[in-house]
């Protein structure tokens, strides 16, 4: 077998159009900047940087705050992945522990951290799931007037049973 015919033909393209499926259902993007904040609000209150024969230690009081902060980012970035139904939670928790993060894990991981808490989180709360398309019938081909429907955009037409008056709700 050679090395050219590993995979069936497709299987990548298949695959990847899976992922482009699974990834447009969901708030995928939100998700990834919330669980990439958790790491430098982890990782930066344990560092021990070596310049030359010196030893800087990023240490803080308040490791284990970070280090909470931060697996429950991780975690908040996973669940918007694989439980899309608690955006709104996840995003607006996201955008608390990242403002909590700031006093207590080294501002906020030196920003990065906090800043990708406050984008993913609010990329969270405005995700909405996207509508599909209606299908495309024939009658729809020629315009709203083919099919005897009013052209007025304003919602006052009797049709609607508004007669002239806007609902408040």
């Amino acid at each position: 077998m050679s090395a050219e015919t590993s995979a069936v033909p497709g299987q990548f393209t298949r695959r990847r159009l899976q992922f482009r499926a699974w990834r447009g259902s969901r708030p995928f993007w939100a998700g990834l900047f919330v669980l990439l904040a958790g790491w430098p609000i982890m990782y930066f209150p344990y560092a021990h940087l070596r310049v030359g024969h010196l030893t800087l230690a990023m240490s803080t009081t308040a490791g284990a705050g970070s280090l909470i902060i931060g697996v429950l980012l991780v975690v908040l970035g996973i669940s918007l992945w694989f439980q899309k139904h608690i955006r709104v939670f996840a995003g607006v928790a996201s955008i608390l522990l990242g403002l909590v993060s700031l006093p207590v894990s080294n501002f906020g991981g030196f920003l990065m951290g906090f800043l990708l808490a406050l984008f993913g989180g609010a990329m969270a709360v405005s995700w909405a799931p996207g509508v599909p398309p209606a299908p495309k019938d024939a009658e729809d081909a020629d315009g709203p007037d083919a099919v005897g429907e009013s052209n007025d955009l304003s919602g006052t037409s009797p049709a609607n049973g508004a007669n002239g008056r806007h609902s408040a709700g």
